[in-house]
């Protein structure tokens, strides 16, 4: 019986070993049966009863090479004498586990809120994520983003950002539209390269699967079967932010990110996302969570950054209502006078 096995997805030089290590070790295990690799196929001959033992043992590896992106070849006899997936003695099962990124490295849920946005992509299709820099909430998406891809359940990923000094100086800057754009949408492109591996990411960016792009790019279009992130929504217009909602298709997640307390549109612009949450406010399947300093997963110093800076608005704020209180009372001073 011969039988050709198809490896979607994987990079040869990892999935092989050096000089064929890996798959001659697989060999040296199936010695009933005949294994030829040729690029992205394995090609079995043997008895069906020898082929169907190869095919699901065989499968163990292929699940712990699509979740964790490595394999070696330790983790290769594991896996067919104990005939158990290292994902489930790793504890991938794990609830606050979300993705396995480069190396093996798990990437989980680690806050209370990441948490909760965690939950929350299982129950919405629309979720706000608001918050401070360094909560992760722009990270943790993109995770969910990443497994809702390697789990099949949506065909790319669709990420945006809102380039808003672009209009001022984007043409200032050297090179072609996608190298002035790019360092817009850095943060987003470091993510992914936490969570796929770099010849997997650059096959995804070519081939539309993953889709990176300043917010006006999404005029017009109907984004169906896809996971979308709009980040630093804060400093969407009114009607950027109802354009972008209004592209959502059949089999669509979309999770809003963004922080209020840093808008960098004009000073007489409002912001599209602060005018969302209180249009869009007790619509049923629409999630809104509000991250907080105890999120801050960054280094230690972030999190007191960002509380002197709250610290120091509510002290503008309390100074500017006390001014127009003095105001107002020399006004009826002057009026009694």
């Amino acid at each position: 019986m011969d039988k050709q096995i198809l490896l979607e997805g994987i990079d040869p030089l990892e999935f092989y070993g050096i000089n064929n290590a890996k798959i001659d070790l697989i060999k040296r295990l199936f010695p009933k049966i005949n294994i030829a690799a040729r690029g992205n196929s394995l090609y079995v001959q043997g008895e069906p009863s020898e082929i169907a033992a190869f095919e699901k043992k065989f499968a163990l590896i292929l699940d712990h090479y699509y979740q964790y992106n490595v394999l070696t070849e330790e983790i290769i006899i594991e896996l067919m004498n104990a005939g158990v997936s290292s994902m489930e003695e790793n504890g991938s099962s794990e609830p606050d586990i979300i993705v396995f990124g480069n190396s093996g490295k798990p990437v989980r849920a680690r806050t209370p809120n990441q948490r909760r946005l965690l939950d929350e992509s299982g129950k919405n299709d629309l979720i706000f994520a608001i918050g401070p820099a360094g909560t992760g909430k722009t990270y943790t998406a993109i995770a969910l983003a990443v497994r809702a891809l390697k789990n099949k359940e949506i065909r790319k990923i669709i990420l945006s950002r809102p380039a808003v000094e672009a209009g001022e100086n984007l043409g200032f800057l050297p090179g072609d539209l996608k190298e002035k754009i790019d360092p817009y949408l850095q943060p987003l492109y470091d993510a992914l390269q936490d969570m796929i591996p770099p010849k997997k990411l650059e096959e995804f960016l070519k081939d539309g699967t993953i889709q990176i792009a300043p917010l006006a790019f999404m005029r017009g279009r109907t984004l169906s079967n896809a996971y979308v992130i709009l980040d630093e929504a804060q400093n969407t217009t009114v009607n950027q932010l109802k354009m972008f909602l209004t592209r959502m298709g059949l089999n669509a997640k979309f999770i809003i990110t963004g922080d209020i307390t840093q808008i960098d549109l004009p000073r007489k612009s409002h912001s599209g996302l602060i005018e969302a949450l209180k249009i869009l406010k007790g619509i049923k399947d629409i999630s809104t969570i509000y991250f907080d300093k105890k999120d801050i997963v960054r280094h230690r110093l972030v999190r007191d950054i960002v509380e002197a800076y709250d610290k120091h608005q509510e002290w503008k704020e309390r100074a500017k209502e006390k001014a127009e209180e003095q105001t107002k009372a020399k006004k009826e001073s002057d009026q009694e006078d």
